[in-house]
């Protein structure tokens, strides 16, 4: 029976392929906006450009703010997947 139902799915091989590809992308996406690591070296980082003098102190308030919420929501998203 393996055989009679891979002979009939066998047209709907693409688009399985190309439906687990897009999952695998978006895990890998989640992964990485998700990743309180990064988010805080994102944070490290947007303080050096200000001590640097790279970026004004309203562009750094802005950003910075969004960053801490990503973080905020990136600790809530791995509590519910526990």
């Amino acid at each position: 029976m393996g055989l009679i139902k891979a002979i009939l799915t066998a047209p709907t091989a693409p688009i399985r392929f190309v439906d687990w590809t897009a999952r695998q992308v978006l895990d890998a996406a989640e992964r990485e906006y998700y990743d309180p690591a990064a988010i805080r070296q994102r944070l490290a980082d947007l303080s050096a450009q200000l001590d640097n003098g790279e970026i004004t102190e309203e562009e750094f308030d802005r950003m910075e703010d969004e960053l801490l919420d990503r973080l905020e929501e990136a600790e809530e998203y791995l509590n519910e997947r526990q």
